[in-house]
This record gives structure tokens, C-alpha cells and sequence, in this order.
């Protein structure tokens, strides 16, 4: 093992917190996590319309080429997982790597993205689950979708503290409905392509398709602003690296396959929503986000149109509970880290999972949720838009700490230079560029959801630019309140973990 991080204020209080609970979940259990915590459905629905505006058929090349930064970040977390199993993930790792500042930030972003998400996920949930059993009409009422959505997150948040079993059966359940409602619905648009029953202007699938520069590549870098986050969130499995057996390999192996195991899904139904609908329909759509697989859904299944709609509320439900799963822990390691308010690093001392720290992002989530709806539904959807650039942020810095934190093993063997130099370095590289295109394009307000101006620049922007300056504010108001944490000693990398000769 790595030697552990220690802190100038010594462990004291930890001592008197129980742990979290060791070898909760398996390998399958923290897979079904990750495959939860992307809300297939749901991304699909929000960002294919979007993407087949840019690049017409090209979209599931487009879709094929995001792939590639996010399996040479999973790549990352795998090697740096070895060496620290800490539930705070590029918290712990960028601080062993790069120092207190950088990895106080990262873990800042990985808190703030479950802020601004959790509670669009609830309000999908409630969307869709209520469009299903045809209650349209409580379905367009505000007022009963948000009660809703709070009772969900509520709901949802309980689960995470009574157990992290408990969450995994019902991930389980969730994966299990929304991976066969997908499936479902992609064979029967198949089929009614060839079979020429399609009642929009269906077109023959082809291999081209998978070309992600066939439509130019200014249309493939806006296209890939938007691919690339529908495969955020398979690192879910790795924050849960402390509950899991095997936590050295399993957790890492579970992000891995996560996105291996998305690829596949999204080119499957990508491939069945473009040739059933074609692109001028997508297109036209584009702007209704996930209010185009409840169109789809009836045009492609009739009667049976409740399976795609349960297969997005299932999505958005199951997501809704597995993203609170990484800003808790994060959270929760920060604390306990002296990083953020001790109390924070409260563990249930039944249950053994994150408390409080649970609890707080849950209410910090609604409160975010509730705010951002009463300016107007397009500034909640703005809001999801700067998810982008905390996501990049935290994913990049994450690939060059691995470099980093292995820099004088890289040239050890060509495995290592390229699985934990080179494959990370370039990882970051493409996150980086992908960020510094969204920072250009969310500048300009006519971009945004809204379509507004704030303070001259686009709202997602604003927003974005916000939560760094409030990072900024907190940890050095917390740098002044409780030095401890920034005067930690930074670790060494164990060689028998470079070589594998260690689990």
C-alpha cells in the first residue's frame, strides 16, 4: 500500500467515527451503480435531438468518438483507486498528487455538480413517471411536479443513509427495468425500419454512420460538447471504493466496464432513433430535450408507449439517488480530512453510511432546485448546462494527477507511459479543449437555454463562474478557520502497485 496522507492535526477525532461499511456491495452492485448514476435513459432523451441537429446522421459517431476521453479517465481512476481506496476519489487522489488547493477544488466541483443536478433528475422522474400512468395533466402542473420532485429526493436520500445495500437491490431494480425498456424499444424501431411500417421518414441504418468527422469538424466539436457528458457519472462505483470487496481493483474495474457498457447502449438506440425518425424530426426537436422520447415513444410503440416513458422516469429515478452517492462522500472524506466542518464526516452509526453529510447535500439540492424554478424552467435547465464545465474540470484534473502521482514510474515499462502517462495526459488534454469550447460558447447568451443575458454573458456561464468564486471564498475561509488540512504531507507511490504485483 501506498503510505497514507497524513495531517499535522493527527486523527483524533476520527477515531471516535465508526467507518463505512467495508464489503457492502460487489463488483455487479457498484457496475449497476455507475450504469445508474449516467441515467442512460434520460441522457439519451436530453441529448440526442441536440446532437443529430449538429451532425444529422453522424450522431452515433459522434457518440462513439466522446467515448474516448471518458475510458482514458475511468483509466485514471482505475490506477489511482489502487493505491488510495478513499470514497473522496479525485479529492483524496489530486491532493496526494498536487497539493491541498487543487484537490480541495476538485473536490468542490465533484459536490456541486450533485447540487445542481439531483433535483432535475427528480423533477424527470416525476415528468415522466406521471406522463405513464397518464396523468398528463399533474404532469404539467408546476406546483405538483415539484412537491413531487422533493418527495423523491427525500425519499431517494433516505435510502442512501439506511443502507448502501439497500440502494444497490433497488439499482439493481431500476437497471434491470430501464436497460429492457431500451432495449424494447430500439428492436421494435429496427424492425419497423426494415419492415417499412415507420410513420416518420425512417432511414436505412448504415456503417458510416459510426464517422464522427462526416459532418465537418466545427459541427463535430459542438457535437462532442454535448456526447461527451452523457457518459458522466460512471465514477459513482469508485466513490462507493470503501463499501466495496476488492476496493483496490473492483470499484475501478466497475467504471471501466460502466462506460464500455454505455458505448454499446448508446449506439444501439442512437443508431434505432435516427433510422426510425430521421434526422429533419430529431432536428426539429431538438429543443424539447427529453420531451422527444414521449413523442417517439408512441410513435414507435402505439399502445405499449409506457415502456419508454417508465424507461426515462426509471432513469432519472435511479440517478437522482446514485448522484447524491459521490457529493456525500466527497463530502464526507473532505471532513474527515479537516478539509470542511467536522461534523460532516458523521457516520451513521447503525447504518454506516455518510449522515449528515448525505442529508446536507439533499437540502443544499432542493433548496437549488426550488430557487432556480421560481426565475423560470429555462434557468434550471442553464443550470444543468454548467454541469459541463465543473464536469470537464474535475475529469481533467483527475487524468493529470494520475500522471502526476506516477511520474516516476511512466517510463518503467511502455504499459505504464501508456496507461497511466500518456492515456490520462491525453484524456485531460481533450477535457480541457472541451472546456475551453464551452467557456466560448456559453459566453454568448443566445446560446443558453433562456436565451438571456446575465451580466453580458450566457446564464450556464454565470453560473458556472459563480460556484468557482464561492470554492474560492469557502476554502479560504476555511483555510483561515482550520489550517489542518493544508498541512498535510504529500505520499509516495508503493513500486509493487505500478507492477501489479499487488491487489
Amino acid at each position: 500500500m501506498a503510505h497514507d496522507v497524513e495531517s499535522g492535526g493527527g486523527a483524533g477525532d476520527d477515531d471516535l467515527e465508526p467507518g463505512l461499511k467495508a464489503n457492502a456491495i460487489g463488483f455487479l452492485d457498484a457496475l449497476v451503480i455507475g450504469l445508474n448514476s449516467t441515467s442512460p435513459a434520460y441522457s439519451l432523451a436530453a441529448v440526442l435531438g441536440p446532437i443529430v441537429a449538429l451532425v444529422g446522421i453522424y450522431a452515433p459517431g459522434v457518440m462513439l468518438a466522446s467515448f474516448v476521453p471518458m475510458l482514458l479517465i475511468a483509466a485514471a481512476f482505475y490506477y489511482l483507486n489502487r493505491v488510495d481506496q478513499d470514497c473522496g476519489t479525485t479529492f483524496s487522489w489530486v491532493t496526494r498528487a498536487m497539493g491541498p488547493w487543487a484537490g480541495w477544488f476538485g473536490g468542490w466541483a465533484i459536490a456541486m455538480t450533485g447540487v445542481l443536478v439531483i433535483g432535475s433528475l427528480a423533477d424527470v422522474a416525476v415528468r415522466f413517471g406521471l406522463l405513464t400512468f397518464g396523468l398528463d395533466s399533474w404532469a404539467s402542473n408546476e406546483a405538483i411536479r415539484q412537491g413531487l420532485a422533493v418527495v423523491v429526493i427525500l425519499l431517494m436520500t433516505l435510502i442512501c443513509v439506511i443502507g448502501t445495500e439497500l440502494s444497490a437491490h433497488l439499482q439493481d431494480v431500476l437497471i434491470l427495468a430501464q436497460v429492457f425498456f431500451l432495449l424494447v424499444f430500439a428492436v421494435v424501431a429496427i424492425y419497423r425500419v426494415y419492415a417499412d411500417t415507420s410513420t416518420l421518414h425512417a432511414i436505412d441504418p448504415s456503417i458510416e454512420w459510426l464517422n464522427p468527422f462526416g459532418a465537418g469538424g466545427a459541427a463535430l466539436t459542438a457535437g462532442l460538447l454535448l456526447g461527451v457528458f452523457i457518459y458522466w457519472g460512471w465514477e459513482s462505483a469508485v466513490n462507493l471504493t470503501e463499501e466495496v470487496e476488492n476496493s483496490a481493483t473492483a470499484p475501478g474495474r466497475a467504471g471501466i466496464w460502466s462506460t464500455v457498457i454505455l458505448l454499446v447502449t448508446y449506439l444501439s438506440v442512437g443508431f434505432a432513433v435516427v433510422a426510425y425518425a430521421g434526422t429533419e424530426f430529431l432536428a426539429r426537436n431538438a429543443g424539447e430535450e427529453e420531451a422527444v422520447f414521449a413523442v417517439l415513444a408512441h410513435e414507435v410503440m402505439g399502445g405499449w408507449d409506457w415502456m419508454v416513458l417508465a424507461a426515462v422516469c426509471t432513469s432519472a429515478l435511479a440517478s437522482t439517488q446514485t448522484t447524491i452517492i459521490p457529493a456525500s462522500r466527497t463530502a464526507l472524506s473532505m471532513a474527515r480530512r479537516h478539509a470542511l466542518p467536522h461534523h460532516l464526516a458523521h457516520i451513521h452509526p447503525r447504518f454506516r453510511t455518510p449522515s449528515v453529510s448525505t442529508w446536507w447535500v439533499a437540502a443544499i439540492a432542493i433548496g437549488w432546485y426550488l430557487v432556480v424554478n421560481q426565475i423560470s424552467e429555462n434557468a434550471l435547465l442553464d443550470s444543468l448546462t454548467a454541469l459541463s464545465l465543473l464536469i470537464a474540470f474535475y475529469y481533467a484534473l483527475t487524468g493529470l494527477a494520475c500522471a502526476v502521482y506516477y511520474r516516476r514510474h511512466l517510463l518503467e515499462s511502455p504499459g505504464n507511459f501508456l496507461l497511466i502517462g500518456a492515456g490520462p495526459v491525453i484524456g485531460a488534454g481533450l477535457l480541457i479543449w472541451l472546456l475551453v469550447e464551452s467557456v466560448g460558447d456559453m459566453s454568448n447568451p443566445e446560446n443558453s437555454a433562456s436565451g438571456v443575458s446575465w451580466f453580458g454573458l450566457g446564464p450556464p456561464l454565470v453560473i458556472g463562474i459563480g460556484i468557482a468564486v464561492v470554492g474560492v471564498l469557502v476554502m479560504c475561509w476555511w483555510r483561515i478557520h482550520d489550517g489542518r488540512f493544508w498541512s498535510e504531507r504529500r505520499s509516495v507511490v508503493d513500486p509493487a502497485l505500478v507492477r501489479g504485483r499487488k491487489n
